[in-house]
């Protein structure tokens, strides 16, 4: 009966020695499967590739109990492998010809290799450890693969602190590479996609250099030819007077001194504005450098301000039959320069006046819209086509050919503009802190830039009442502004 008894005693001991085995091994599985599951934490953090791998590495050695990890990744530009997550190795970065060494050899063949004593391998580059002083014994090593099959790097884990990498690493390691490839994939994708924003932005700011030099160039240029030549229209015209009868008739000059001050106006609007484009990238790189303090602005009350620039609008296009409302919230103040302001609102009454015939309307409305208040104005006009609205903003470009309004006079439908205004307001944008944006249907009856409009709705073969070209097309220009609340300073 004892004999059986402790016969008994031993199989319980036993059985209790394989369930706490069996327990250990599945609590060793849970822990590498979790594993998985705080590696996929990982795509969330919007990790550096350099830094990524780095976490990937740490979290390999952790979950693989292994004393280093390296993760090399191929570049297929100089055919090497490289490595900034080798721990043990600070951050340098590490290149080796990609068919070098233990890990070289694994990318160029696709093989798994489980060395126990690195020593005995051939294909062990013993100089690493004499330069850093680091025995290897165990590797672990496969390749990891792009999503497409194609070779993304290697994993490699070096010196098991217990014992030797077994055939259960192996298999946790493929598994837990295929994760990390995932990501890696897309890290890499995501800085492919960033250097190449980058490199657009730093090209197109090259472009934007050579373009301010060379229009500020041209500007200049221009200046003393069209000094020289209005000087001897001038005389010209004083010589050909005196005779009887005149030569050359009135209208020949007035037209040549008409277009020459045009193309006067131009040159000086240019340089104008080429001298604010010059100003702002000065300025931003000084804030940028420096941190200089913010620009002098005033407080408004942007109500009555517009209501007062509306008056003088309509007084300068007192000759046209539009009307011109202001409506909206009347209790709205925004920190600006008052006179950056008032060109910009003069610049978009104008170029809305021009746009739309006569019998039209024109509307200012004013809006809070969260923390911004909205300034829009909106003609019920001709309207711009889809292709004219992507160059509004883009300086000394015309929605009509030139013949068709060289001879108008500014606030005249159709007077075309030079194209300078909507790119002077895009410039105080920038430099002062609002938005523009634009909206626009093109006239039903008018579709393409020749298609002419007769300058007053009654006259007008498609529209029997005003109310019909009001719903035919227009535009509509939005200044967004920052709001200023009560109790904000006066200045800044």
């Amino acid at each position: 009966m004892v004999r059986d008894r402790k016969k008994g005693d031993r199989s319980k001991v036993i059985a209790s020695k394989e369930d706490q085995a069996r327990a250990d091994s599945l609590s060793e599985r849970d822990r590498k499967l979790n594993s998985l599951l705080e590696l996929g934490q990982l795509i969330g953090l919007d990790l550096e590739i350099n830094d990524m791998l780095l976490q990937i590495a740490q979290k390999a050695c952790e979950v693989m109990e292994a004393d280093r990890c390296s993760l090399f990744l191929h570049d297929p530009n100089a055919d090497e492998l490289w490595s900034t997550a080798a721990l043990g190795m600070g951050k340098e970065v590490i290149r080796i010809p990609s068919g070098s060494g233990v890990a070289g050899y694994c990318f160029q063949t696709g093989e798994t290799l489980n060395i126990e004593d690195a020593y005995t391998d051939p294909r062990f580059n013993k100089e690493v450890d004499a330069k850093t002083g680091y025995r290897t014994q165990s590797i672990l090593c496969m390749p990891l693969y792009k999503r497409d099959g194609q070779r993304l790097g290697v994993i490699q884990l070096l010196n098991k602190k217990s014992g030797r990498f077994d055939d259960e690493d192996a298999i946790f390691l493929r598994n837990f590479g295929n994760h990390a490839s995932v990501f890696i994939e897309m890290a890499q994708l995501r800085k492919a996609r960033i250097d190449s924003i980058e490199n657009s932005r730093k090209e197109l700011e090259r472009l934007n250099q050579a373009k301010s030099r060379a229009l500020d160039h041209l500007s200049h240029e221009l200046m003393t030819p069209l000094a020289l030549i209005q000087g001897n229209i001038r005389i010209l015209k004083r010589k050909t007077q005196t005779q009887t009868p005149p030569i050359v008739r009135e209208e020949f000059f007035e037209s040549l001194e008409r277009n020459l001050t045009r193309l006067s106006d131009i040159q000086q609007e240019t340089d104008r504005i080429i001298g604010s484009y010059q100003e702002l990238e000065t300025r931003q790189r000084r804030v940028e450098s420096e941190h200089s303090p913010p620009l002098s602005l005033e407080r408004i009350d942007l109500y009555p301000f517009a209501e007062r620039i509306l008056e003088h609008v309509k007084t300068r296009a007192k000759h046209r039959d539009l009307q011109l409302h202001l409506d909206g919230q009347e209790d709205l103040n925004i920190l600006m320069d008052p006179k950056i302001l008032e060109e910009s609102l003069v610049g978009l009454l104008k170029n809305a006046i021009e746009n739309t015939p006569d019998e039209g309307m024109i509307r200012v409305v004013l809006e809070e819209k969260g923390q911004r208040v909205l300034l829009k104005v909106q003609d019920f006009g001709i309207g711009i086509t889809k292709e004219n609205q992507r160059h509004l903003f883009d300086g000394l470009f015309h929605t009509l050919d030139t013949d068709l309004y060289s001879s108008k006079k500014p606030y005249d439908f159709g007077a075309g503009g030079k194209g300078l205004d909507l790119l002077q307001i895009k410039t105080y944008g920038q430099r002062f802190g609002f938005d523009i944006s634009v909206g626009s249907q093109r006239c039903l009856y008018l579709p393409t830039d020749r298609d002419l409009c007769p300058g007053r709705i009654s006259a007008c073969p498609h529209c029997k009442k005003p109310e019909d070209c009001l719903a035919s097309g227009g535009s509509t220009f939005c200044v967004s502004l920052p709001t200023v609340r009560e109790g904000h300073p006066e200045k800044i």
